[in-house]
């Protein structure tokens, strides 16, 4: 029994016992005390039924004092001796009263659902989702480092969280990471504790150089065999000693492509053992924090990225370059072709992999505002460890003025946001909508779910003409 249970039953007890001797001081007269009616002290109530009270000495009665006679009341005279005092009760031992007993008293029964309809109400805040963590690249060198801060002010403040940079791959030391904008990139990431530096690593010398097939394979064999180990080695010593130890290694990007000496169709087994003997080896480097990304372009290009898959073990992050393209196609099309958007997202949950949009923009189709608003869209729904916008032409939106659709979009969705999902910008328009009622013209739907919109009456769109300025 707790201490504070102890406490209560001795209360009980202390009350039962003075009662008794009350009733004893009232049977011998009025004046032997004085007995309060409006305690606010709880009393214990007498069990139902009768209770068998143990035999005990019979308590002394105690003398009553003399009453005082009627009449005209003398004046008080001070010589006058002090009235007799009435004796002390004495202790006589009495047995404490017994605890109330249980008796059962049955639980009141839950109220029946009846199955009635929710009360219309008002539509209460829906606590923002955490907003999946977002950049751009800039520029590889110090330049990019400079033009964060720029992009963040054209973007009312927003918190661009992810930097991200290249190594050059034209020879091994650049690849070891003896270049000086590093230094630049480990500064910002270091400033602070939210930022994730984002390093796309060639596997090869001469990366872009339009090696023959031939060649990359015999390139493929001789790193799986582990020739080129003490390149990444050095790679990984490098990051350590530079206080980025967590970055996000994005290693043999765009490898189901045909564009880069590090491509995988020409031997998909011996690129897989040589992507692992690569994360290996950068992993025993005492001090790492590491995440390697796998991230191919989206479609099937020139081998299924599926056939370059290294493996759960090595693999942290499941990612993908998807830019507008090929011309004419659509969105939807991005999404449902072979090895798609859509696959992508089902390859990394059946692996349980994050996923990440390394790189992405617009391309081949041009100036298409339709298709930021809806890759937008897509990166809020499933939420990726995080995504960089290329940002140059034709790709971008900031440094690029060949998109000015495309620019308001993107900035009227991040004005303002931070990595704990508040915008500062203008609340969506409520627009309720009757099923199989068009949405109104530069408005993109918001899914947020079948609960909020039935309080809503309808969806919320977004209006994107809101903003007038020009940038």
């Amino acid at each position: 029994m707790a201490p504070q249970h102890r406490r209560v039953r001795a209360r009980g007890m202390a009350v039962g016992a003075a009662a008794v001797v009350v009733s004893a001081a009232l049977a011998a007269g009025p004046a032997a005390g004085s007995v309060r009616t409006d305690d606010p002290r709880p009393t214990v109530p007498a069990p139902d039924g009768p209770v068998a009270t143990p035999t005990a000495p019979a308590a002394p009665q105690v003398p009553a004092v003399p009453q005082a006679s009627a009449g005209p009341q003398a004046p008080a005279d001070p010589q006058a001796p002090a009235a007799p005092q009435a004796p002390a009760i004495p202790d006589v031992g009495l047995p404490p009263v017994p605890a109330v007993p249980d008796v059962g008293f049955p639980p009141v029964p839950a109220v029946p659902d009846i199955g009635l309809p929710p009360v219309p109400g008002p539509v209460l805040p829906v606590p923002l989702p955490r907003v999946p963590a977002f950049g751009a690249f800039l520029a590889s060198d110090a330049r990019g480092v400079a033009r964060m801060r720029q992009l963040s002010r054209w973007l009312g403040g927003a918190e661009l969280r992810v930097g991200h940079t290249y190594l050059p791959g034209n020879h091994w030391s650049d690849i070891e990471g003896d270049i000086g904008f590093l230094k630049s990139w480990a500064r910002w990431r270091n400033a602070d504790d939210d930022r994730m530096l984002v390093l796309n690593v060639p596997m090869q010398e001469r990366n872009e150089e339009g090696v023959p097939d031939d060649e990359v394979r015999q390139l493929l064999r001789r790193g799986a065999a582990g020739e080129f180990d003490h390149h990444f080695r050095a790679l990984a010593e490098r990051l350590v000693e530079l206080k980025v130890p967590d970055t996000v290694l994005v290693l043999g990007w765009e490898m189901n492509g045909v564009t880069y000496t590090h491509r995988c169709g020409p031997d998909p087994e011996s690129w897989k053992k040589y992507w692992n003997r690569i994360v290996r080896t950068m992993r025993a480097v005492p001090g790492q924090e590491f995440r390697f990304d796998f991230a191919p372009s989206r479609g099937r290009d020139a081998v299924p990225w599926t056939e370059c898959y290294p493996g759960d073990d090595t693999v942290d992050i499941v990612g993908m370059d998807s830019y507008d393209q090929p011309a004419g196609h659509s969105f939807d099309e991005q999404v449902k072709e072979p090895y798609g958007l859509q696959a992508h997202v089902d390859f990394a949950k059946a692996h349980g992999k994050p996923l990440s949009y390394p790189e992405w923009g617009l391309f081949r189709n041009g100036d298409n505002p339709e298709y930021m608003r809806r890759m937008l869209a897509w990166i809020d729904r499933h939420k990726p460890l995080y995504n960089t916008l290329t940002d140059y032409c034709p790709h971008g939106v900031w440094q690029c003025d060949d998109n000015p659709d495309s620019s308001r979009v993107y900035r009227s969705v991040l004005y303002g946001r931070t990595h704990e999902g508040e915008p500062d910008t203008p609340a969506p328009t409520p627009v309720p909508t009757v099923p199989g009622t068009p949405l109104p013209e530069n408005c993109s739907p918001l899914d947020l779910g079948r609960w909020v919109e039935y309080w809503l009456g309808g969806k919320l769109c977004l209006r994107f003409d809101w903003w007038s300025r020009t940038r």
